[in-house]
């Protein structure tokens, strides 16, 4: 059986995403302008959540609805009538408050009400043979950790056998930055409604979120028409960044491409760069690295071109190159520090990985040249902040990389985050948890290098290159599994990856 975190988000799922904070506002003026009243709005919410449960859980006759006192609630009330409607066995608990509902969740509340609906107490004792949990305690609208007695709920429902589907967004995840700051549903599906919220995939979400499924609401119209600065990146896209070469295009048209470093016991980062470029298509590959390392790496990949790193030799292939990338195995003495000096200066597009990073972080300047490509420990350093503020809000730590750095930043994880000078943000939808191991930055550096190479803004080589990196790994994934897999790996599938013309004959 496929592990769950290897399940795709399907086709239909839009590539716009919204930050959390506009869509009251955005779900107002779109209800307005197409003469949708909001309580239309939440019914026809509960009706795509109920179609969703049917199709997956068809053998489920008894579901245990959880509402909150919010419209996500409201949402919950309207799955609740439609269940009991088609003779499903529904148990609904509802929390309790001093406030009164929103006037669309009351609406909802008094239809269940009237269809001969009973409410429970969240304190109820859960009855036996529940087969379906639906999620609707907590919207879009949480910023902190759910309060005791809703947490007390949450870990209930994580505890029970029966699966659940989150209304929405998983009680708990922050829609803004996929954080989880206290108890938080696991779900097996989730349902969001009008728009993708960037805390559904960055962050935790992929732990919590399960399968997302995505309803428009009948907004679509409205939604097409609306500029968004917050995009999803997935495979689907690579066909439209990577089309078939001219066949007379050659290796000239393909890049020069310079990669630094690889000082004493790191020629394995070096040489995984040098040949992940290749892979993607790099026309030249030059690899500057210590002389100790020139025979290992010209016997591992002869297409590569070795040469020791001096001055001179800097200076040569400065002048040759298209594009540099500094950094792998670089280390953070005199050798690698000497380098950087030199390369700091290069007016063409340059990429900087690992300590390239952690020097930059000693000494910071901003360069519009240059993509910076940290994992949240270095992303830490060059903010001088924890990892844990990086990782509490993934989004916000990009954009303040850019505004201090410059250029493109690429923000590595699960839900890659990058970052650019002029406002876009992309969100990668792709790769698995067998890319946590040694050497996958060193590979990611080279493919996007190589992109860079073959004339790509900044911004695309590195938006590309990261959805070509996650899909080589979900390639590999679907095949063998997550444990075990090596960054090496990845270049038997990212040659394919890259060249998505190609019909697969063997269904690979």
């Amino acid at each position: 059986m496929t592990d769950h975190t290897l399940k795709k988000n399907p086709a239909s799922i839009p590539h716009s995403i919204w930050p959390a904070d506009e869509l009251k506002r955005a779900e107002q003026e779109a209800a307005d302008s197409l003469g949708i009243t909001l309580y239309e709005l939440m019914q026809r919410a509960g009706q795509a959540a109920f179609t969703v449960a049917r199709e997956h859980y068809p053998g489920a006759q008894h579901w245990l609805i959880l509402c909150g006192h919010g419209n996500n609630g409201g949402d919950g009330y309207v799955v609740a009538r439609l269940a009991a409607a088609a003779g499903i066995e529904v148990t609904l608990l509802a929390q309790e408050s001093d406030k009164p509902l929103p006037e669309e969740a009351h609406a909802a509340r008094e239809a269940w009400l009237d269809a001969g609906g009973a409410i429970h107490a969240p304190t109820l004792a859960w009855p036996e043979g529940v087969e379906l949990i639906i999620d609707g305690l907590l919207g879009t609208g949480l910023t902190d950790a759910p309060r005791e007695h809703i947490a007390a709920l949450i870990e209930h429902a994580n505890q029970h056998p029966a699966p659940v589907l989150a209304l929405d967004i998983p009680s708990g995840l922050l829609a803004q930055t996929g954080a989880t700051p206290g108890a938080v549903i696991n779900a097996a599906h989730t349902l969001t409604f009008i728009a993708l919220k960037p805390g559904l995939l960055t962050g935790k979400a992929r732990d919590v979120v399960g399968q997302l499924h995505h309803h428009a609401l009948g907004l679509e119209s409205w939604l097409a028409g609306q500029e968004t600065h917050i995009t999803r990146f997935d495979a689907t896209q690579l066909a439209d960044w990577l089309p078939p070469r001219r066949p007379t295009s050659h290796k000239g048209d393909n890049g020069r491409l310079v990669i630094v470093g690889g000082d004493h016991g790191t020629a394995g980062a070096i040489r995984m760069t040098g040949e992940a470029a290749l892979r993607t298509g790099a026309g030249l590959v030059r690899v500057l690295t210590r002389s100790e390392n020139i025979g290992p790496i010209i016997t591992a990949r002869p297409e590569l071109m070795v040469h020791e790193l001096t001055a001179q030799s800097l200076d040569e292939s400065l002048e040759w190159a298209d594009v540099v990338v500094v950094g792998p195995g670089l280390g953070q003495q005199a050798w690698g520090k000497d380098a950087l000096r030199k390369i700091e200066n290069f007016r063409k597009p340059m990429l900087w990985d690992a300590d390239a990073l952690n020097l930059l972080a000693i000494n910071p300047d901003k360069r519009h040249n240059r993509i910076l490509t940290p994992h949240p420990g270095e992303a830490a350093r060059l903010l001088n902040c924890s990892v844990a503020e990086i990782e509490s809000d993934r989004l916000l730590s990009a954009r303040r990389l850019v505004k201090r750095y410059g250029g493109v930043v690429v923000l590595k994880g699960a839900g890659t985050v990058i970052a650019c000078e002029n406002g876009e943000t992309g969100i990668i939808d792709a790769g698995n948890a067998g890319m946590g191991s040694g050497g996958m930055g060193d590979v990611l550096s080279g493919i996007i290098g190589a992109l860079a190479g073959q004339k790509f803004s900044l911004y695309d080589a590195a938006c590309a290159g990261c959805v070509a990196h996650g899909a080589a790994a979900d390639r590999l994934a679907a095949r063998y599994g997550t444990r075990g897999m090596l960054a090496t790996d990845l270049f038997s599938t990212l040659r394919r990856v890259v060249n998505p013309d190609v019909i697969d004959v063997n269904h690979d």
